[in-house]
């Protein structure tokens, strides 16, 4: 179906044309043959915008209508191809952009669905769980729940960014900061003021300005500097004595005191405050200096069967000194033994609490009072179904295992769901051999036509009861229906495995003084540079009042 065009400029007129196939290059080309003018050398504009050649973009999707009007202007072949590579250019940023914003809402999404499932006391549909933890590796609870889901949220978050400012990807850093940021500002101040996480995200956003040479953001980064400082000193204690206290005389803040200086250093230099720069830039040099590792410490402790990256941490945490370099170094393998043990029997409790379902109000049941109930003598399926009935509250759950009537009933449940669950074992097994039976045969037929040799088909594998059997075998764990409406946001076809399995590993590399743990190779570089911006500058001043 044809539709009116109005041209004007280089030829003027009115075409007739398909929108709905019509290209911007086949325009152009109808244009160059009415106007005798190479189809290069004409340049396009409609609604105040050029047209560009877009892949078979169509007109009516570029948004032309009937009896639209377009200005055709003649330029040079080259002014027009490089107008049509700078429309390119743009266009790829454009995209680009579009790309780097969903995947922002992606991990946006995929964090609070992780914190929503992992917050609540619901069962994971994972096999391990996300909790909060102190620097010695214990849980703790903050607060309210909504303190919880917050912290948990900028904490996800924050590890995210400290990945992607490890890949130097410094602009999706920020934004995934200022999500973090957006994240703790929900949590109760009276929590935050009691933990540095807040302040050290501030540096890390400070530090994602200066490698990005945004000056722009320098009154901004001048104010985040301010609050890191105070929030800094009132988590550590004074000169620190607060966290060495907890990393057992360890001096952990070395490097991150080092960057949090550097940068106000900058910052000062930038605002012409030139004394207070030398001086912040002079006591992060000093810092430097307490980070070198030398070569015969790191030679001794790397032989002692300790890796590279273990030791040059040790050493600089602890002041160059090898014995308590040492001891840190037996300290942290006893801590990360400890966590692989916790991980293991946390990971088995995740897998017990699949197996007896969610209470009505979708909540795992209580694996510390179920302990209880089954140190009393009582079968521990049937005192986890109690609970289960009873939202694991423990007298409740008690009272109707010393009910007669009301134990015998729960036995009855919990015996009928084995049963049913050994004949769908059964059942998968069946079919599992019958399957492997059926693919044997039709290997054999195709090798016998291949081959004139025989082949026996007496020996068929035994169907065993591997993990995947199981899983499908199973009878769903039980819950009524109000936990499976409320469950329905927990399922898996609504998760982004991709984006989960990418969170879960920043989280697991995260650890006691992960925080504290910074290369600093470029700040070492930059002290420098500023230090001989400062020198050069003095230079200039001195010149000046010579003159």
């Amino acid at each position: 179906m044809s539709s009116q065009l109005r041209i004007a400029g280089t030829w003027a007129g009115t075409l007739a044309l398909d929108f709905t196939i019509t290209t911007v290059p086949m325009l152009r080309s109808e244009i160059g043959i009415r106007s005798n003018l190479d189809p290069d050398s004409i340049n396009l504009i409609f609604a105040g915008r050029i047209l560009r050649d877009e892949n078979d973009t169509s007109l009516s999707e570029l948004g032309v209508k009937n009896n639209a009007k377009v200005l055709a202007s003649k330029v040079s072949k080259v002014e027009g191809k490089k107008v049509e590579e700078e429309g390119r250019r743009v266009e790829m940023v454009r995209r680009e952009e579009e790309e780097r914003g969903k995947r922002l809402a992606r991990l946006k999404a995929t964090a609070a669905a992780l914190v929503e499932r992992h917050s609540d006391g619901s069962v994971p549909l994972e096999d391990y769980n996300i909790e909060l933890e102190d620097q010695n590796g214990q849980k703790v609870n903050m607060g309210s729940e909504t303190d919880q889901r917050a912290i948990m949220m900028g904490l996800m978050l924050h590890s995210k960014a400290k990945k992607l400012i490890e890949d130097q990807e410094y602009k999706d850093a920020l934004d995934v900061l200022e999500m973090g940021e957006e994240a703790f500002s929900l949590c109760d101040p009276k929590l935050i003021a009691q933990i540095d996480n807040v302040p050290i995200l501030q540096i890390d956003m400070v530090w994602c300005y200066f490698m990005l040479r945004d000056i722009s953001l320098l009154s901004e980064a001048g104010e985040r500097l301010k609050k890191a400082r105070e929030g800094i000193e009132r988590a550590h204690g004074k000169d620190a004595s607060r966290v060495r206290m907890l990393q057992e005389g360890s001096s952990p803040e070395v490097a991150l005191y080092l960057r949090l200086e550097l940068l106000e250093g900058v910052v000062a230099f930038h605002g012409g405050q030139l004394q207070k720069s030398r001086r912040l830039l002079t006591f992060a040099q000093s810092r430097l200096t307490k980070l070198q590792v030398s070569d015969e410490a790191l030679s001794l402790l790397v032989s002692l069967g300790y890796l590279d990256y273990e030791v040059k941490r040790a050493l600089w945490m602890n002041s160059q000194d090898i014995d308590s370099a040492l001891t840190f170094l037996e300290r942290e393998r006893e801590r990360n033994a400890k966590k692989y043990e916790e991980d293991l029997r946390r990971e088995k409790e995740i897998m017990e609490q699949k197996l007896y379902g969610t209470t009505s109000l979708g909540k795992a049941v209580d694996i510390q009072r179920l302990d209880e109930l089954t140190s009393m003598g009582f079968e521990r399926e049937v005192a986890a179904e109690s609970l289960r009935r009873n939202e694991n509250d423990f007298q409740k759950g008690l009272d109707d295992l010393t009910n007669f009537d009301v134990h015998s009933i729960i036995q009855i449940d919990v015996e009928t769901r084995k049963r049913k669950r050994q004949e769908r074992l059964r059942g998968h097994n069946v079919l599992s051999a019958r399957a492997e039976t059926e693919d044997l045969l039709s290997q054999s037929a195709a090798a016998s036509e291949s081959s004139p040799a025989s082949v026996s088909h007496g020996d068929v594998p035994a169907s065993g009861s591997s993990p995947e059997s199981i899983s499908h075998g199973d009878e769903p764990p039980p819950h009524n229906s109000e936990a499976s409406g409320s469950s329905t946001s927990h399922s898996w076809n609504n998760r982004d495995l991709e984006m989960e399995k990418q969170l879960a590993h920043d989280i697991d590399r995260v650890d006691a003084v992960s925080d504290y743990d910074l290369d600093v190779t470029r700040e070492a570089e930059a002290v420098a540079e500023y230090l001989a911006l400062l020198d050069s500058s003095c230079l200039t001043q001195q010149l000046s009042t010579s003159q």
